[in-house]
């Protein structure tokens, strides 16, 4: 008996979604630390710190997301 009240062609389209979001999350940290590296070698100190809190909100994000994932089961 399955654990998840969903059918499987249901779970795979969540799947899907989940796996498309934490891929654009990565992305957005990619161009994040891109964007800060550059400010910050350019001499703007005051942007890492905001830009390390958004990193690690969108750390939370990905993460949450992921347990989701595994919580969704086989």
């Amino acid at each position: 008996m399955s654990r998840s009240p969903f059918v499987r062609s249901q779970r795979l389209t969540i799947v899907t979604a989940i796996l498309w979001f934490i891929g654009l999350i990565v992305m957005l940290q990619l161009w994040l630390f891109t964007a800060t590296m550059e400010a910050y070698l350019g001499g703007n100190d005051a942007i890492v710190a905001p830009a390390g809190v958004a990193s690690l909100v969108c750390l939370a994000l990905a993460w949450g997301l992921r347990r989701y994932l595994r919580a969704l089961g086989p």
